[in-house]
């Protein structure tokens, strides 16, 4: 990923070492405290955990999964709190975070910080990043990105000990007030789709279940699942699922040989589960349960140091929050946008493979072929009339077209990672905000749940303009079209209006919409560096138990580049080593530096010899840096890439 701050692997940097005050927790207002505004003085004699998070970020959901065995566990010590610091525009919004905090069942406080003041305070840099303030209100660690829980385990369990023995540790319950749930048949659903009896069926998101409805969803069939956060398979009663996703439906002969009907993307589980719509049953046909983490080398084709090519039995490779699925008759495989590893995997039901079919996991929007591309938290997808698989790629407001054969992408509507709006018009001009649904129409044209804008769009391949079909819906995430036998004008949509639970009838206009409210670009707090020459440098320290791995060669690779293009004279695109010298145009006044850094370390000891059967691992970090251009400003960057 070359232009995004929300994903990133490693801890990137550390302050146990100074005794350094935490600044104070700043913000619009205070959620799950039970009405009461709170300071660091209140907290004082408890661990805290600062998580600055936005909720568009696929990167926050893993941490706030990773943050529940803490929280659990360190109940009486320790108080999260969640920092909200978005980036879309909508996510500013009361009541979306509002919504957010709920959908997503976030279980500790949350502090709303739509104007970013505790964000620079803490001099975040990344979605997510982590902060660690101990008892006595100093700061001791910071790290961003996911896959931390086992430093902050040791990070917590250390300052429990030390302020134990000085006095100055308070256990006891902590400040969390949990709000009422709302009493609805779904809640926060996510997908849906056609079943080949004309009933719907719906991914109940935030029940962890499924959902069937009759032809017309009016009237509840069944639920599969038991309605609580599992990974249990079994029968419909006593099966359990994660926040599920996408529903494909396996045509009957391939579901035969297959054993199943549905294929589920259940995402917080990061597996797929096969539904028998006969016998009422789920199994697990994808994914080991656990997460794949952008830097494990397991399941890869390569050399150690390569990102490799993932692939293999399905039920032997980690997946990535899967957010949905489609069968392809061409290929007769299911195609996943993963989105928490930023690509397109292709999943054969006949033998059981899963493999990467498209995307580098790198973050941002690059055209090209399967082994090059780069998508941005794909998490919808729909078949075109031609065979091609239409794909909303959430993070860059985009609508992308795939070769499901090839694996081969072009963008049809969006700009980039940063790049939003309201705006109808020539694609090249459009802007979507976060869409999460896609869906062909009869006259070849795709209805788009443009997510973050409340509103149905359509993208016309013919004139390469976009349109305006409804608005005023509330986080439209998926839509399902009604076959009606009447005329064009009698055509309706099935909307998944997530935020508002429930599913919502939208009658197609006869003429759509022109709206223009502007393109927008995300801001946040820029980093100043001179123009002409910069020193670029990125340290990586090596876990403890680890040494670098040189078997090959140089076991670092540093990639640059910059938004818009020609911000950088010289120095840009990839190459081994965490060092490069840039020229940055002395012609622009800001732009975005997009760096890339990846490290590879075997277990074995600093000086000696890498055992036969080490385990090996790719540290990645990715980062996104605004940058203002001054001429007093200090001529070289460096960044820390640290080794979970």
């Amino acid at each position: 990923m070359n232009s995004s701050p929300e994903f990133s692997a490693s801890a990137t940097s550390s302050a146990r070492d100074v005794k350094v005050r935490a600044p104070e927790l700043v913000g619009r207002r205070w959620m799950n405290s039970g009405g009461k505004d709170l300071t660091l003085a209140d907290l004082r004699g408890k661990v805290v955990l600062l998580d600055f998070w936005t909720f568009c970020c696929i990167n926050c959901l893993h941490v706030l999964d990773e943050l529940r065995p803490l929280e659990e566990k360190y109940s009486k010590e320790l108080v999260i709190i969640g920092v909200h610091s978005p980036k879309f525009e909508f996510e500013r919004t009361v009541e979306a975070v509002d919504q957010a905090v709920e959908r997503y069942q976030v279980e500790h406080l949350v502090l709303d910080d739509p104007d970013l003041v505790t964000w620079q305070a803490y001099t975040a840099r990344a979605w997510p990043t982590l902060a660690v303030i101990d008892p006595e209100g100093y700061l001791v660690a910071t790290m961003s990105g996911e896959g931390h829980a086992a430093g902050l385990t040791e990070i917590i369990e250390g300052l429990i000990e030390e302020h134990s023995a000085k006095g100055t540790l308070h256990s006891g319950d902590g400040p969390y007030v949990p709000p009422p749930a709302p009493e609805t048949d779904l809640f926060y659903p996510g997908k849906a789709t056609r079943l080949p009896s004309g009933h719907l069926i719906v991914a109940d998101s935030g029940h962890h279940s499924l959902v069937e409805y009759d032809d017309d969803a009016a009237s509840i069939i069944r639920r599969i699942g038991t309605g609580e956060r599992g990974a249990d398979d079994g029968d419909f009663a006593s099966a359990s699922f994660s926040e599920p996703g996408g529903i494909t439906v396996l045509p009957a002969d391939l579901a035969a040989e297959a054993g199943y009907d549905l294929v589920v993307a259940d995402t917080v589980n990061h597996t797929l589960r096969g539904i028998d719509l006969t016998n009422e049953t789920v199994t697990t046909i994808a994914g080991t349960g656990e997460q794949h983490m952008v830097g494990a080398i397991d399941n890869v084709r390569g050399k150690p140091g390569e990102l490799g090519r993932y692939d293999g039995p399905a039920r032997d490779v980690k997946l990535s929050s899967p957010w949905d699925v489609l069968f392809v008759p061409s290929t007769a495989e299911v195609v996943v946008a993963m989105a928490g590893n930023h690509t397109i995997w292709s999943f054969d039901p006949k033998d059981g493979t899963i493999r990467i079919l498209s995307g580098t996991m790198n973050e941002g929007l690059v055209d090209g072929d399967g082994e090059s591309a780069w998508f941005a938290q794909s998490s919808g997808l729909d078949l075109g009339p031609a065979g091609e698989v239409f794909v909303a790629d959430s993070e860059t407001s985009a609508i992308r077209r795939l070769d499901p054969a090839t694996g081969e992408v072009s963008s049809l509507v969006g700009v980039g990672l940063f790049d939003f709006g309201f705006r109808d018009g020539p694609a090249a001009e459009a802007r979507l905000q976060h869409p999460l649904g896609v869906r062909s129409l009869p006259d070849g044209s795709v209805a788009i749940a443009d997510t973050y804008n409340g509103a149905i769009r359509r993208f016309d391949p013919r004139t390469e303009e976009v349109t305006t079909l409804a608005r005023g819906l509330r986080e439209p995430s998926d839509i399902v079209l009604i076959d009606n036998e009447g005329t064009p004008d009698d055509a309706e949509l099935i909307v998944v209006e997530s935020a508002a639970h429930a599913l919502t009838r939208v009658k197609l206009p006869k003429d759509a919409q022109k709206v223009d409210e502007g393109a927008l670009t995300t801001k946040r707090p820029s980093t100043e560096v001179a123009s002409g020459p910069v020193s670029l440098t990125v340290s990586f320290t090596v876990p403890a138990g680890q040494k670098l791995d040189d078997r090959w060669g140089d076991p670092t690779f540093l990639q640059v580049s910059a938004t818009p293009s020609e911000l950088i004279s010289s120095g840009e695109g990839g190459a081994e080593g965490l060092s490069r010298d840039i020229v940055i145009n002395p012609e622009f006044t800001e732009g975005v530096l997009h760096v890339t850094a990846r490290a590879a370390a075997c277990d074995g000891e600093p000086g000696g010899e890498i055992p036969l059967h080490a385990a090996c691992h790719l540290y990645q970090q990715d980062w996104g840096i605004p940058v203002e251009l001054v001429d007093s400003a200090p001529n070289a960057l460096t960044l820390d890439l640290r080794g979970a």
